[in-house]
Formats: C-alpha cells, structure tokens, sequence
C-alpha cells in the first residue's frame, strides 16, 4: 500500500514512510493533513487571550540560535522583580487575559525562590489565571544549579501555582545538532523525561520543535515520532508547535532559510504524523501572520494567541513584539474562511465568533 493510501486508511506510517511525505506535491500533503484537521475541527481555529512574559533574560547557556539571553557583560540584561512580574500578570488579566506564558533565560543569580516565589505571588493575587510555566530546559535548569532531582523540581512548580508547561527547550531531539546549536542545554532524553515525569501527575504540557537552520528532513521526522511515541505512553501534550527558525542577530549562519512550501509541508507532515496528540499549533510569531493563516489548510488548527508582548522570537527578527488585537486576530481568522475560537489553555472552548 502507498503511503497516501494509509494516511487515508488513518494507519500509522513508520520513520522512511514519514521521511517520504516530503517528496509529495504540497497540494498532495495539504489535502491529507486538511481531510484530518477537518474531520477532527471542522472549520474552527482556536487561540486564547494570552500574555507572554520573560522575566530575565540573563542565561548560563550561549545557544547560537538565540538572539534573546544576555551574557553577564551585556550592557542590555535585565531581571524583574516579583512586582514587576505580578504588575504585568495584573494588567494582563484586567484586559481579559486567561493565561501567563512565563519563560526566560536560564539565570544563575537568582535562584528557584525567584522562579518559584514569581508563580506564587500571580497564584495569590489572580487565583483564576492560568500559570504557563517553566520549559524543560528551565527545569533541567533549576534541578542541575540547585542539586534538585526533577520531581523535586517539578513538585515545587505545581505547589506554587504552576498549571501548565509549555513545549519549548526540544529544539531539535538529533544528539549532534543539538551539540552545535545548543551545547549544554538539557538533552533530548531529559527533556522528554521531564514531560513524561509532569504528565504522570496528571498535567498537561505542549511540545515544540525548532527547524528551518541546520537540521535535516530526517532530525526532524525523528522529533515528531520521538513525541509520538511519548504521546502514546502518557497522552499528556495538548498541542505540537512546529517553531520556524528566526534568522536575525545571532550566531547560526543559517543560509538556506526554509521556503514558505517548506514551512507548509512541515505543518502538514505534524498534522498526519501525530495521530495522538490533537493541537497543531502555527505560532505566529515565528512563522508569521500570514503563513500561520494559511497553516490553516496544512493541518493546523490551533494560532496560539494575542500575546500582548513577546521578547524572545521578535529579538531575532520576529514581528511579535508587541502582539496583536483580539479584534484583529478574530477578523483575519474569519477572513481566511475559518471560526475562530477562543479557548482556555486546556483547549476547552470560551467563545466561537
């Protein structure tokens, strides 16, 4: 049987199956991811009113791609205080937002009673907010700087008010390119021990991967079938985030940057890939609006959300900084001839406009 004949029998393709996705026509591979995303969502999209906050961006680790952290002899490093963190949650929440997206630099002058003292003080202020929080890499992180194990780590989050992590730190899982693009960040096998560990009390996590700079087709077949196969185990990722690479101010000289087909394709193989885990989200603030808008025929189903304010991805060239209007979000998903959605960040639904 040819591959496009088991993704339409919904049967699950092997590794050189996968790989062979690629070489379909980009019209081919929409159809099949859409075909799935349709008979999973319909026509509806969803995003949630969130604000993303990044609380330091002094970092131990150098990673090329990252064009955020600030090394201790960076004139431009900050850390925030709790006030400031919970001034920021407070605003936020006043103008509707349902979550705090809280990740930033791995920073060793500080210590986990700030990570952890920040999460409480939201908790006590705005119970009802929801707390996403922590990468794998952070939590790798605090557990290697403090001599913690990761239940450690992880029991603490959840004691002071953590409700969610979020998928970042996976990059890409490939051991070697790891080496190269972020030597010393936690590895492949923690991170996904880490989610496996925070899945197995019963909470929920998303799951990224980062590509378009020196991975190959195959690295990245690899990742989503490694998330997969984790999937199958615990059910515990909500959503998968295909991350594009953002090109500017850092030290990967990436030439060959993805095409727009590329980043498609990508979205669509995820969609037919992860049978298990229900989300595909097209992150605007890597991939832009517009592509993200039309990720909406290649699988995608999910546009993460407002943001408010965004650090990370806009200081390597993303046009994210300052968020977008929820006015705005909802007409342009309609425009695209889809049903916005708002959801909380359990994917339950809020609202459909």
């Amino acid at each position: 049987m040819d591959i496009i004949q088991k993704v339409k029998s919904n049967q699950r393709l092997n590794r050189e199956e996968a790989l062979r996705l690629y070489d379909l026509d980009i019209f081919t591979l929409g159809e099949l991811a859409d075909n799935i995303r349709k008979n999973k969502y319909g026509k509806k999209s969803f995003f949630n009113i969130n604000r993303h906050i990044n609380p330091t961006n002094v970092c131990k680790d150098i990673c090329k791609f990252c064009a955020y952290s600030a090394s201790r002899k960076n004139p431009n490093q900050y850390t925030m205080s709790h006030d400031e963190i919970l001034q920021i949650a407070k605003s936020a929440y006043e103008k509707g937002a349902k979550e705090v997206h809280i990740v930033s630099a791995h920073n060793p002058e500080v210590g986990i009673e700030w990570y952890m003292g920040a999460f409480r003080k939201i908790k006590d202020e705005i119970p009802n907010i929801h707390i996403k929080a922590l990468t794998a890499a952070e939590v790798n992180f605090l557990a290697e700087s403090e001599d913690l194990s990761y239940d450690k780590v992880i029991d603490l989050m959840i004691e002071n008010g953590v409700d969610s992590m979020p998928g970042g730190g996976a990059e890409i899982f490939d051991e070697e390119v790891r080496d190269y693009i972020c030597k010393g960040k936690v590895s492949s096998d923690n991170w996904l021990e880490i989610h496996r560990k925070w899945h197995k009390r019963g909470r929920m996590s998303n799951a990224t991967m980062l590509f378009g700079h020196i991975e190959s087709r195959a690295n990245r077949i690899d990742h989503i079938i490694r998330l997969r196969e984790l999937q199958d185990e615990t059910g515990g990722f909500n959503a998968f985030i295909p991350l594009v690479y953002q090109r500017d101010n850092n030290f990967l000289k990436v030439t060959n940057f993805p095409t727009a087909q590329e980043i498609l394709k990508t979205y669509a193989i995820s969609r037919i890939l992860l049978d298990n885990i229900p989300h595909i989200k097209a992150y605007w603030a890597t991939s832009t609006i517009g592509l993200a808008l039309l990720a909406q025929e290649f699988g995608a189903d999910d546009l993460d959300g407002t943001i408010e304010k965004e650090s990370i991805q806009s200081a390597a060239g993303a046009n994210s900084a300052s968020g977008m209007k929820m006015e705005e979000f909802v007409s342009l998903i309609k425009n695209s001839g889809f049903i916005p959605v708002e959801r909380d960040s359990l994917y339950n639904e809020l609202e459909v406009y």
